[in-house]
């Protein structure tokens, strides 16, 4: 799954400021095998506009390397669905808070914790020429489950949280 709020940003002539959208995948095999499946989630407070805006986005059609490869991996896009999202994020504390629809799906994250120690451990990545983001914090996930189309419910895993500036589309998140 994955939730991005916009900051500040644009499509177009539609202002995304604050907008907040995600969704959730699935594949039945590994990743680059293609046939996923896309819930996309948009903020039941987000205009027409809004939503045709970053439905195109998500699409991979505005020319995102991010959004492209995961189009060209999903075949089958579920009907969108604007709900209620409820989105908390702490870039320095590596906590996130993420919930769809009243909790259909949630998601939340806490430090990696030091195995010697068990104090938090932070652990930051460096990615120059990453397609998703440039430098993401590390997390783990404390809650990683969706009672929607796509259903699931994992134990504890990884998580990245980052600040990802769109220039190219005009976004910035």
């Amino acid at each position: 799954m994955f939730a991005d709020r916009i900051l500040e940003g644009h499509y177009g002539s539609v202002k995304l400021d604050g907008l907040i959208f995600g969704g959730t995948y699935h594949w039945p095999a590994a990743l680059h095998l293609g046939n996923g499946t896309f819930q996309p989630y948009l903020s039941d407070t987000s205009t027409p506009e809004q939503r045709e805006a970053i439905l195109t986005v998500m699409s991979g059609k505005a020319g995102n390397a991010w959004y492209e490869v995961l189009a060209s991996v999903v075949s089958r896009v579920l009907e969108p669905r604007f709900v209620p999202i409820e989105f908390e994020f702490d870039l320095e504390l590596r906590h996130a808070r993420v919930s769809f629809g009243g909790g259909e799906v949630l998601t939340t994250t806490e430090p990696v914790k030091n195995v010697a120690t068990g104090k938090d451990h932070r652990v930051r990545l460096d990615m120059p020429e990453g397609m998703e983001y440039g430098h993401p914090e590390i997390a783990t996930t404390g809650v990683l489950r969706s009672k929607g189309p796509i259903a699931f419910d994992y134990p504890p895993a990884h998580s990245s949280l980052a600040i990802v500036e769109q220039t190219h589309l005009g976004l910035l998140r």
